[in-house]
């Protein structure tokens, strides 16, 4: 079996899931922006995660945190801030995704490893 390098990467893996089945988990078919933009931003999480596991690379950890910060805007720049239920999925899943994506970056020696230097 192998080993993964990150335990972050299936938990980012999990959350692309949650995305894409969130419209129907929570009932937000509509605004169709917040669904269609949850379904890509999964789609995009979830790749991004397995590619994470089968072949580590520092590129898919920062397209991981494009992603979520992407998401975290997305209901302000594609028009469904008003739906409060799409916002919070939005936020929090987003938000999630940047901080796990950016501590594999912090704490990866072969991605910078830039906190172990700075408290090693």
């Amino acid at each position: 079996m192998k080993q993964w390098k990150h335990w972050q990467d299936p938990v980012n893996g999990l959350l692309g899931a949650w995305l894409i089945l969130s419209p129907w988990v929570l009932g937000l078919q509509q605004p169709r922006a917040a669904m269609a933009t949850f379904i890509v931003a999964g789609v995009l999480l979830l790749a991004t995660a397995v590619g994470a596991i089968l072949l580590p690379r520092a590129w898919e950890e920062w397209f991981g945190a494009l992603v979520g910060a992407a998401l975290m805007v997305s209901p302000w720049v594609l028009g469904f801030a008003g739906t409060t239920a799409a916002v919070q999925v939005a936020l929090f899943t987003g938000l999630a995704a940047v901080v796990l994506t950016l501590w594999v970056l912090a704490v990866d020696k072969d991605y910078g490893g830039w906190w172990n230097r700075l408290v090693g």
